[in-house]
């Protein structure tokens, strides 16, 4: 959420960013209506206050003279009813001025490309050879049927399209992928492990921006108004919701695994085959509350954090400095890392780190005391370290063999029990 202060000093600024963001900028207009008549409402209601207290001296003088104080005892009722008029009419202001603030997106920060759609992104990293196979790849849902270890026909059967079934030493693959994450970014990394629910309540979406833009992209139990995780951003972040860190405390790094629920409105007939996009998916997340000062450094060693699993996996990526357009509605500045995938001969996005300022912390009240005394908002950002079935599908098309077997990255035995190839004869 931004500071109303800062709308109110910098209005053109407001609206052109969020141009160039592709939102709809015209509720900004409103918000300083709203903000003119919320600000008279509080004066008049101050004004109100102080005449009922000059009124009730008043009383207490003429009741210590013995002198009659009905007239003025009934003219202060009478500002009594004025001042509850006016904090009524204060109140439905601000929970207009609030939905409305609820739905300005984040301002992009000064080094983000303007741009429409992904096409404007700017590649500013590539790591890793290209491989060069003797003969045609495979992409990764034929890989998985030759091999026996995906099988899209029966999740399909239990749970509609977009959802996967992984089987045998797939699904130890899967586990082996975020088990060697979580193990790297907390021995290495420095970040705490932590386990969230996986059902969050209406506060915790709105107070990560989730809320209200994103509701139909989520997957909701109606009776109990809780929300299946759309990423481990959200319950991670909400934790320290409306409190106060002394600055020795900062920064706080922390690691989650949970599965992820999307239902990808407005996606349909994209990416249709395989596991390219579905609607439940395993990732693990990285979140951090940093200073205000050190969060564009952190944002650096974050997408560090997240492209040394690629590196460790072998895997060949490029990382895109998003442009405003393509960037996400919280975020003040994006990097996605995408990883090669043979099979597809595209590059798919494994994670997108992302800087989101205070735009987070307003929304949930998080805030530090600095060396002085003084308090604000912690700066908030996370990215995903990684997320899982395309982290699966780059490794299952780049370390296949002509033969359909996939030859495990080093990095995995001992999460594999050992295990150094795929193969069908595993299944016999």
């Amino acid at each position: 959420m931004l500071d109303i202060n800062f709308i109110r000093n910098n209005p053109d600024k407001i609206k052109q960013a969020i141009a160039n963001k592709h939102e709809n900028a015209a509720s900004i207009d409103e918000i300083l209506e709203l903000d003119v008549q919320r600000r008279s409402t509080i004066y008049a209601c101050e004004q109100l206050k102080g005449k009922r207290n000059e009124r009730s001296k008043a009383v207490n003088e003429l009741k210590k003279k013995g002198q009659d104080a009905s007239g003025i005892i009934e003219e202060t009722k009478k500002i009594g009813d004025e001042i509850k008029s006016s904090e009524e009419k204060l109140k439905a202001l601000e929970s207009q001025m609030n939905n409305l603030l609820l739905r300005i997106p984040n301002i992009p920060s000064a080094d983000t490309p303007i741009g429409k759609d992904e096409k404007d992104n700017v590649v500013v990293k590539t790591w890793g050879n290209r491989k060069v196979f003797d003969f045609t790849p495979l992409p990764h849902w034929e890989l998985g049927r030759i091999l026996d270890i995906l099988d899209l026909e029966r999740s399909s059967k239990i749970s509609g399209s977009g959802f996967i079934l992984l089987k045998g030493l797939g699904a130890k693959l899967e586990r082996a992928l975020f088990s060697f994450m979580l193990d790297l970014h907390t021995r290495e990394h420095g970040y705490t492990e932590l386990f969230p629910p996986f059902l969050v309540n209406r506060t915790a979406m709105t107070g990560t921006g989730q809320l209200p833009k994103l509701e139909e992209d989520m997957y909701r139990t109606a009776v109990d108004d809780l929300f299946l995780v759309p990423t481990a951003e959200v319950p991670v972040t909400n934790i320290h919701r409306d409190e106060i860190f002394s600055y020795k405390d900062l920064p706080v790094y922390y690691t989650a695994y949970t599965p992820c629920f999307r239902r990808e409105a407005g996606s349909y007939g994209k990416d249709t085959r395989g596991i390219i996009r579905v609607h439940q998916f395993n990732k693990v997340e990285l979140v951090k509350l940093v200073r205000p000062e050190t969060s564009y450094h952190e944002l650096e060693l974050l997408v560090g954090n997240a492209e040394k699993v690629l590196q460790l996996l072998g895997l060949e990526y490029r990382i895109v400095k998003l442009c405003t357009g393509d960037m996400s509605f919280a975020a003040a500045k994006c990097y996605d890392i995408e990883v090669w995938s043979p099979g597809l001969d595209k590059f798919l996005e494994v994670s997108s780190c992302s800087n989101f300022e205070d735009f987070q912390s307003r929304r949930i009240n998080v805030r530090f005391r600095d060396e002085d005394g003084k308090i604000g908002f912690v700066h908030t950002l996370n990215g995903s370290g990684l997320a899982l079935p395309r982290t699966v599908i780059a490794l299952l098309e780049t370390y296949q063999q002509k033969d359909g077997s996939i030859v495990i990255p080093d990095v995995l035995y001992p999460y594999m029990s050992g295990i150094k190839v795929i193969d069908k004869k595993e299944f016999k």
